[in-house]
């Protein structure tokens, strides 16, 4: 078994696993971590900060859309009645339903507190990009790195919203880190760590568990290298994550026609950019610029290469099939393009810095290169993360709904819903903390369906008797009427009893006063 020989004094030179005695490993490992614990903390920090200073300001401003008001509802109830959700709907997300709902009991459900725990994993995830690029390149590279994952539009919107994504970028970084170490310095715990972080990463979303054809390569390296327990060490843990997550997979499967929805285009594929990064010019300034950093990832290229383009191939090829391609499933592909980027850029930047003998200003230059891409990509992806904090444009402005029932009802008003945007369960949570008009038509709850809807009266005259007052709130806002789609008897109904003495038009929303006649 050979002894591995430390890289030569480049500040962006690759760091390689370690094979050979264990004292060997030992010193090898030191020379991996990149220099003392004090950069680990740099590249960690600076850009864990950078993302807090990007997702906080704002945090409660915009408000919940439909997904969002999907995690409110589950991670609100109790625990039986979510055990009889995941029964039968979105048991993929059990774990972090589950997470949600003792946060709440502790930091309440207001905007701002659903989506803190997103924003502590975005910073987390920036700073494990950084402690990354410093093992697998140099400490600059992973700050580099760390700080461009921060200013990424996408980032500050998935970072300020109640669902997984968030947690599925940081396990898999969290991952792609333990097996780095675990190749390093091999020994029971750190496989042990590694096989609970590739199973944490199925738990907070299965896309995500594409990294894995990513790490298959460091293995691969690891064997060339003289590690002969690398393959079956990896193996094992994989399989123990695997077997970790396999009754939730193999119960979501069953559950697939959930998101059957999500009909995939060409033009999806050609906007992929734009929607993965939050607009046209951050996308395309980090592909193009990380695919010309796959000549300077060298050893890490195919690594780096898989894990940023391999997930939307495979998605994107079984849309028909499995749905899955969708941008916010595959945000844990930006790290791998933030470092293909740093890795091109720190190489440059260690071309103009020939070494110490030819005195500062070449090193200079190679900071201020460094420090210039940071700043320029900082000031293109401004606009984009100011536009990530606004109300989604699409999105119905319940909020506003929500205002306008408060300010109006009387006692004895009931409230009807119609549409196909989650109106019902919009406003529960809009009204949450405020006296709501009775929901007349709802015969069955979302609870005793074991699901995210109710099921209506199916004799709608009996449950409208003593209502003289009904506010109608309606997704059906775009010059049709507002009963569209309806059931066609409780359409009837409230044509032919009912007359409209007020009506509201806000953003994709329509909320209407419906008096008996």
């Amino acid at each position: 078994m050979t002894a591995y020989t430390p890289p030569a004094a480049d500040a962006t030179a690759e760091r390689e696993p370690a094979t050979g005695t264990r004292s060997e490993r030992r010193r090898a490992g030191a020379a991996a971590g990149d220099g003392p614990a004090g950069s680990a903390w740099l590249a960690f920090l600076l850009p864990a900060l950078v993302a807090l200073a990007c997702v906080v300001p704002g945090l409660g401003d915009r408000q919940l859309w439909r997904d969002e008001h999907a995690t409110w509802w589950a991670s609100s109830l109790s625990w039986h009645d979510l055990g009889l959700l995941i029964d039968h709907i979105d048991v993929v997300f059990t774990p972090y339903y589950a997470a949600m709902h003792l946060w709440i009991m502790v930091a309440g459900d207001s905007p701002a507190m659903l989506r803190v725990p997103e924003a502590a994993a975005t910073a987390v995830s920036a700073g494990l990009i950084g402690l990354v690029g410093r093992r697998m390149f140099a400490v600059r590279t992973g700050l580099l790195a760390g700080l461009l994952f921060a200013v990424v539009p996408s980032v500050t919107r998935y970072g300020q919203e109640a669902r997984p994504y968030a947690f599925a970028t940081m396990f898999a970084l969290l991952a792609t880190l333990l097996l780095l170490r675990a190749l390093d310095r091999p020994g029971l715990k750190p496989w042990t760590l590694y096989a609970l972080a590739v199973a944490a990463t199925g738990f907070s979303h299965l896309v995500a568990m594409s990294v894995l054809a990513g790490h298959l390569w460091l293995v691969v390296l690891a064997k060339r290298r003289g590690d002969r327990i690398a393959g079956y060490a990896f193996a094992g843990a994989v399989l123990l994550g695997l077997s970790i997550t396999f009754p939730m997979v193999a119960q979501g499967s069953g559950q697939s026609g959930q998101i059957a929805w999500n009909v995939t285009t060409t033009k999806d594929l050609t906007d992929f950019p734009e929607t993965l990064f939050g607009s046209w010019t951050t996308g395309a300034l980090v592909m193009g610029l990380g695919l010309i950093g796959l000549l300077a990832a060298r050893r890490y290229a195919v690594l780096l290469a898989a894990w940023a383009v391999l997930p939307p191939v495979l998605t994107f090829l079984t849309a028909n099939q499995l749905h899955l391609f969708l941008p916010r499933y595959l945000l844990f592909t930006i790290p791998a393009w933030t470092l293909l980027v740093a890795a091109g850029v720190t190489r440059l930047a260690g071309r103009l810095e020939p070494g110490a003998r030819r005195g500062a200003g070449p090193q200079v230059l190679g900071a201020v290169l460094v420090t210039a891409v940071v700043a320029g990509y900082a000031y293109v992806a401004w606009p984009g993360i100011a536009d990530a904090k606004k109300d989604l444009p699409t999105e119905p402005d319940y909020r506003a709904a929500a205002d306008v029932v408060a300010a109006g009802q009387r006692s004895g008003d009931g409230m009807v819903f119609n549409g196909g945007m989650s109106e019902r369960r919009a406003m529960a949570y809009e009204l949450r903390d405020r006296k709501a008009p009775k929901d007349v038509l709802m015969e069955w709850t979302p609870q005793q369906n074991g699901g995210y809807g109710a099921t209506e009266c199916s004799r709608p005259a009996r449950c409208l008797t003593g209502v003289d007052r009904i506010w109608l709130v309606s997704s059906i806002a775009d010059g049709r009427p507002p009963l569209t789609g309806m059931n066609e008897k409780t359409a009837a109904l409230l044509e032919k009893d009912f007359k409209a003495v007020r009506t509201v038009k806000l953003n994709h929303v329509l909320v209407r006063v419906l008096e008996r006649a």
